[in-house]
């Protein structure tokens, strides 16, 4: 279901275009937070290279982090949809939270209580004037969509979930979904 105005918790799908840009091509992003002061928010389908353990070596598992924009990308940020397990969370949505006490986060992942497909891990964010993200909007810049399966957010590990939306969207949004990420390799 397409949305024009976002709200905490919904999520943006990157117009689709030849030319992107390096931070934004196919992206979509996880809004966190919409207050007075500007828009958070986390790209949700960009893996890097990097494991969490390369990262934070008290952590014993692989797990992908992700690139979650282009802003304090020395910074790691985490989303989850366990609240009662992790302390001074902030809830973005019923079923979605990100942050809270790293360390009791770390003996969760560790001690294996927390499942790793309710948590997700980002280094950097992506942020925006309330008035830039209402001007990228007016631009079509942007889809604007309800995010209806938390999980997915969070498990969907790919980077076929643009493409994905794409499909569902149809009509003139079919043929990206199909496209090589650059053309000119085609």
């Amino acid at each position: 279901m397409m949305i024009h105005s976002p709200n905490q918790g919904d999520l943006l799908f990157a117009e689709p275009n030849i030319i992107g840009d390096t931070s934004f091509h196919r992206a979509a992003v996880l809004l966190a937070e919409l207050s007075d002061s500007g828009v958070v928010g986390f790209i949700i389908n960009k893996p890097l290279q990097y494991q969490l353990s390369e990262l934070v070596p008290e952590i014993g598992k692989e797990i992908t982090v992700y690139n979650g924009g282009p802003i304090e990308q020395d910074s790691l940020f985490f989303l989850h949809t366990v609240p009662e397990l992790i302390p001074n969370s902030i809830q973005i949505s019923k079923d979605m939270f990100w942050g809270g006490d790293f360390s009791t986060t770390t003996t969760l992942i560790n001690n294996g209580t927390l499942c790793l497909n309710k948590i997700k891990f980002f280094l950097g964010y992506s942020g925006w004037g309330l008035d830039q993200l209402h001007q990228e909007l007016e631009n079509n810049n942007w889809i604007v969509a309800k995010n209806q399966k938390h999980e997915t957010v969070l498990s969907h590990v790919n980077g076929t979930f643009w493409n994905d939306k794409m499909r569902v969207l149809g009509g003139d949004y079919l043929i990206w979904s199909n496209t090589p990420e650059n053309p000119m390799l085609n």
